[in-house]
Order: structure tokens, then C-alpha cells, then sequence
């Protein structure tokens, strides 16, 4: 039986054009204002550093890391990671990028709820993105009654919830962002433009996951029915 039918793509394609164009949003945007210096001059290493000092994580350890838009913060090591691009450029987009990981730092130190459950349900959707499709489709194609499908399609739900709570997390790390670079006199009237511009493109990739998500899980179902009505 083929599960890749047109009906697949009615659900899939919405959300891959989405993440497509999401991906091509935060390439402009980062590609364009890495172009574009900050006023005050400061590489993204520096702004780091002294965000992170204004808010008191003299804890958190900035280290390097390969690639390109790989910065992140990792909780479990409470170490933040610049790429050489936004480490050592003093531009409009490493000073958005680099107060956004600091903002989950921050997250971290306060506890923030939705970041603690995201790092919760990680192991969970690490197991679930690959188990329950393989659950789902086994139970489908060997036809074992709907018990097996509807446990992959559960597990695979998993997903669909860390996409998410990922959402607040991320919307809530460049509010946090905007107004840090703000209170610390790094951030120009005509700067946040740009950096909201840049944020609010990685952003919309993480709405993009969620559709992606969603639009897979609502496939599944309509097999699922398909199945039952039988």
C-alpha cells in the first residue's frame, strides 16, 4: 500500500513551502546584516560577555563552534555557542543573534517554565521523530488493526509538542533580546529594526517545524480513519 499519495502532499506541501521560505528569510536577513555594523563597534563576542555579565551569569562560559548559524545555549552545560562569524563581527545581525542565546541563558538561570520543558521532552522526541513513524507504518502496512498505528501516532505526537513549547521559548528569548541590548546602550532606534528583522526570520523557521509536525500528524489520522472506516 503507498502512503506517499497525493493526499500526502495536500497536507506536506503547505508546510515545506513554508519551511522553505523561512530558511531563505533567515539567509537574506542574516546575509544582509552581517553586512551592517553596529555603531558601537562590538564583536558578537563582546556583546556576549557583557550581557551575560549584566545579568549576572558569570557562570556561563562562551566557547566557539563550527558552521554557520550554529550559535545556540546549551542548559546542560551552561555554556553558550558563537560561531566565528557572529563572535568576531561587530555587526547589526551577531548582536541579535548573540542577546537571543544570552536570553535563554537567562531563561535558564530564571527557571523559565516552557525552557524546562522543552529540555524535558527532549529525550522523548529523540526516540519519537523515528519510532513512531515506523510504529505507524508497520502497523498500517501489515495491516495488525489500529492498535500499533495509533501508539506510533502518539509517540510521534511528541514532536508536535516540543515544537510547540518551543515556540514561547524562542518569541520570549528575542523579547528578551531587544530589551537587553536596549538597557545596556547597545541598541540604536536605527539598529532595531534590523535586529528584530533578523530574529523575527528565525523565528518564523520554528513556526515552520510545528506546521511540518502538524501537517505529518494530520496525515496519519486521515490514514488512520481510512483504516477504521473499513
Amino acid at each position: 500500500m503507498a502512503y506517499l499519495n497525493p493526499t500526502y502532499y495536500l497536507f506536506a506541501l503547505p508546510a515545506l513551502i513554508l519551511g522553505l521560505y523561512a530558511q531563505w528569510k533567515v539567509r537574506q536577513a542574516y546575509t544582509k546584516y552581517l553586512r551592517v555594523a553596529n555603531l558601537s563597534n562590538t564583536p558578537g563576542l563582546q556583546v556576549a560577555q557583557r550581557l551575560l555579565a549584566a545579568n549576572g551569569l558569570h557562570h556561563v562560559e562562551v566557547q566557539g563552534t563550527q558552521g554557520e548559524l550554529s550559535d545556540h545555549y546549551d542548559p546542560r552545560t551552561k555554556a553558550l555557542f558563537l560561531s566565528q562569524g557572529v563572535a568576531q563581527s561587530p555587526s547589526v545581525a551577531s548582536m541579535g543573534i548573540v542577546a537571543h542565546e544570552v536570553g535563554h541563558a537567562v531563561q535558564d538561570a530564571q527557571n523559565y517554565l516552557p525552557i524546562r520543558l522543552r529540555s524535558a521532552i527532549v529525550p522523548i522526541v529523540q526516540i519519537g521523530s523515528w519510532l513512531g513513524p515506523i510504529l505507524f507504518l508497520v502497523g498500517m502496512l501489515l495491516q495488525l488493526g489500529s492498535v500499533l498505528p495509533t501508539v506510533g501516532l502518539i509517540i510521534f505526537s511528541s514532536t508536535l509538542v516540543f515544537a510547540l513549547v518551543t515556540l514561547p521559548v524562542e518569541f520570549d528569548a528575542s523579547r528578551r533580546a531587544v530589551a537587553m541590548l536596549r538597557n545596556n546602550g547597545l541598541l540604536s532606534d536605527g539598529e532595531e529594526q534590523g535586529v528584530r528583522k533578523v530574529l523575527s526570520a528565525a523565528a518564523l523557521t520554528y513556526v515552520a517545524a510545528a506546521a511540518q509536525a502538524l501537517s505529518t500528524i494530520l496525515y496519519y489520522l486521515t490514514l488512520l480513519g481510512g483504516r477504521r472506516r473499513r
